[in-house]
């Protein structure tokens, strides 16, 4: 199943967080397919079988594995570990950090790419930061681009996301393959003026499904910040 346009909803949380665990993140899942995403991306093989049974898979669904290793800054589905786990999943597409960081075990990007291709059918999305990424990424031949990383890298933080300038640049400049559109988006305003630039795919995550990070915008207004 591939992606459609649309918003793809990030239905995530870590183990230090209060929607972690239990069936609260198909539900979440399952809201947003009643309120009309055309997408669901994921985190950890369990949520993404517990979404996929409990949607009936009636949407696509990027799979991520995040996993911390030593001396590597890539977290995002890093390795062949990762990979052939979400390989057997149920998940749609397999999403994972292509930036130029090394990656654990020494294995390259381009490595890993040939890696997937020679196990599964299964599409690939590239978690970019930076334009020279994502040109990298559409060289390697992924079937979809998105601004994820976007202020997450050191040679990008600080950049104030969404960056509507950078969406543009990789809409002119990716032809090969899908753009998506990730990072910052925090109201329907914002959105608007991401969909002004043509992007015809956006995930959101934070804003829809991190109810302690929307409770402390809200909060922000009564400390008048």
């Amino acid at each position: 199943m591939r992606l459609q346009e649309g918003l793809i909803v990030s239905c995530q949380a870590l183990p230090d967080e209060p929607m972690y665990g239990g069936d609260t993140i198909p539900k979440f899942a399952y809201a947003a397919l009643l309120g009309g995403a055309s997408g669901i991306r994921a985190n950890t093989v369990v949520d993404i079988n517990a979404i996929a049974a409990k949607i009936e898979h009636k949407l696509p669904i990027i799979g991520i594995i995040k996993a911390d290793y030593p001396n590597s800054e890539v977290y995002i589905t890093p390795t062949k570990k990762e990979v052939d786990a979400l390989v057997k999943s149920e998940c749609d597409v397999i999403a994972l950090d292509a930036t130029l960081r090394k990656r654990p075990g020494g294995i390259t990007l381009e490595e890993l790419v040939h890696y997937i291709r020679s196990v599964t059918d299964k599409p690939i999305m590239a978690d970019c930061a930076t334009l020279e990424e994502a040109k990298n990424a559409e060289r390697l031949g992924f079937d979809y681009i998105s601004s994820t990383l976007r202020s997450y890298t050191a040679e990008t933080k600080g950049i104030k996301i969404p960056d509507i300038a950078f969406t543009k640049e990789l809409l002119s400049t990716i032809k090969k393959s899908q753009v998506i559109f990730e990072g910052g988006i925090s109201s329907p305003q914002d959105l608007a003026e991401v969909l002004q630039t043509g992007v015809k795919m956006v995930v959101i995550g934070g804003a829809i499904t991190r109810p302690l990070n929307i409770v402390k915008r809200y909060m922000q207004e009564f400390k008048g910040e």
